[in-house]
């Protein structure tokens, strides 16, 4: 067996070698990405509200996390506890925030998610100082690992698999139980899912519940990548995973899904183009493009609501008259 490894990768193409590295490293973000683009979409599919504050979650649980490693407390039991506020803080937020104003005009929905958002990174802001803060190391995904061509991290390997375990998940609460059944109802006709007796605050409070926790786990994976912490440290997540989600079709949770492994591989693919290509043999020196990698996201948004506002699995809007 370790014979034929060897064949097998002495065999490997150079290109390959150099491709291989960030491939892998974008499947894992896109993973991450997923995470949060799930509650942006469900947010959506029930409410038709874009909830900016979704990335800044992200951000007070990295930041939650810290400061309970730093108590003393076990690392296991951090991370459970972490998840759990994560979720009490989505719930609370819905309710403080959101609930007050559901019969008022969307706009005064959406100008209440920035106001959560500014005042999450206030928050911290005031909390830490405005001093970066140190992810803690956890245990095992943590530690490096060689895979081909590519040296990295075992959540590397982890990220995208548990991704697919937690969608999976998701897929099954949403299509095989009540509350699922309930959200999809929600999701198709509010008013009518109110007059049929469903209760329409458990669903949305469950809705914020699962997404809050999602981006929790999606959390603690992406910094256990990038260890910095500070209280800006969910806008640009936050934001390429709403792109993911418009992408893939918001309110779609598998479009979501796809939306962000397509956005996180191709990021990671052009933050190493210029290498690609010099290794190609196509130009001669480094010409910079990795600073375009933000760039080409924001631009795939454009390019998506131009050419099919709907996303990849988005589905029509039919307005009865």
């Amino acid at each position: 067996m370790l014979r034929r490894f060897k064949i097998m990768k002495g065999g490997e193409s150079p290109m390959w070698n150099t491709v291989f590295p960030y491939l892998l490293s974008g499947i894992s973000v896109g993973g991450q990405y997923a995470l949060i683009a799930i509650g942006y979409t469900m947010v959506y599919g029930i409410l038709r509200l874009i909830n900016f504050a979704h990335g800044d979650v992200f951000m007070v649980a990295g930041i939650v996390m810290v400061y309970m490693a730093a108590s003393g407390l076990p690392l296991w039991l951090c991370i459970v506890l972490d998840l759990v506020a994560t979720a009490i803080i989505g719930f609370a937020i819905e309710r403080f925030a959101y609930k007050p104003l559901r019969t008022a005009p969307r706009m005064s929905i959406m100008i209440s998610a920035i106001g959560v958002s500014y005042t999450l990174q206030n928050l911290v802001l005031y909390i830490t100082g405005g001093l970066n803060q140190i992810y803690p190391k956890i245990p095992w995904i943590s530690d490096s690992i060689k895979i081909g061509s590519a040296t990295t991290k075992v959540v590397t390997v982890v990220t995208p698999i548990l991704t697919i375990l937690l969608v999976f998940a998701l897929v099954m609460l949403i299509n095989h139980t009540k509350v699922g059944m309930a959200m999809r109802a929600v999701s198709k006709d509010f008013e009518t899912s109110q007059l049929m007796g469903i209760n329409i605050n458990s669903v949305i409070s469950t809705t914020f519940v699962v997404g809050s926790f999602l981006a929790g786990v999606g959390s603690t994976l992406y910094f256990t990548n990038y260890t910095t912490v500070i209280q800006t440290s969910g806008a640009m997540p936050g934001l390429k995973a709403f792109v993911a989600a418009v992408f893939g079709g918001i309110g779609s949770v598998p479009g979501a899904v796809v939306g962000a492994f397509i956005i996180g591989i191709a990021e990671n693919l052009i933050k190493g183009l210029d290498i690609i290509l010099f290794k190609a043999g196509l130009i001669s020196k480094p010409m910079g493009l990795a600073i375009f990698s933000d760039a080409f996201t924001f631009a795939l948004l454009i390019i998506i609501l131009v050419v099919k506002p709907t996303g990849l699995f988005g589905e029509k809007s039919i307005d009865k008259v």
